[in-house]
């Protein structure tokens, strides 16, 4: 489990296909250390498995399903920036909010207003996903966890603070770029309970 509060950002070093895998070698700092091959990490909100581990960076292997449900296929190209976070420990301090690293689908940027030293978002979620935004609530965005500051004609909106853009990848966004979404789990928990007692 995650929180969605980046750790760092990584650089993609290398993506290539080996079959029907894609290949991702990121190199990360500070995000290394404890981290083993086999391990659990988020990259820009979607968990995945280092497969190796070294002192500069770690290698994941992405199959299709992956590349089907979220932004990558698109941006997982040498250069491109990801957020990074280890998945939270048992007796850490839980920041942010739930986040499995289980992406729900992928959002376009409609908007990216920058203000002075903040910044407001809007996106375009799929239709689907609507439903499970509330105002004041959570999403994740490439593993981002903020808040929905206003929900409008099939859009929401985030405002950016100065730290946020600076320790995330959104620093690099520019409208029409696809990113990762996840809905708040405890939304559709409740959905699926009401839809067993035969509640529309």
């Amino acid at each position: 489990m995650f929180t969605g509060i980046v750790e760092a950002t990584g650089t993609i070093d290398a993506a290539e296909r080996r079959g029907d895998v894609l290949v991702v070698r990121v190199a990360a700092g500070p995000v290394l250390a404890g981290l083993l091959g086999g391990g659990s990490i988020a990259v820009d909100g979607c968990c995945l498995t280092a497969v190796a581990v070294d002192s500069t960076g770690f290698v994941c292997e992405l199959t299709e399903e992956t590349l089907l449900r979220t932004a990558f296929e698109e941006r997982l190209r040498p250069g491109a920036l990801v957020n990074l976070e280890r998945p939270m420990k048992a007796d850490g301090r839980f920041d942010g909010h739930i986040v499995q690293g289980h992406v729900d689908g992928v959002g376009r940027i409609r908007e990216l207003r920058r203000l002075q030293d903040s910044a407001e978002m809007v996106v375009l979620p799929p239709p689907e996903l609507l439903r499970y935004l509330v105002l004041k609530g959570s999403i994740a965005v490439d593993g981002i966890s903020l808040t929905v500051a206003s929900l409008d004609a099939g859009a929401f909106a985030v405002a950016l603070i100065p730290y946020t853009l600076e320790v995330t990848n959104l620093r690099a966004k520019a409208p029409g770029d696809r990113v990762n979404l996840e809905v708040d789990v405890i939304a559709k928990y409740v959905e699926r309970l009401l839809q067993a007692r035969g509640m529309p």
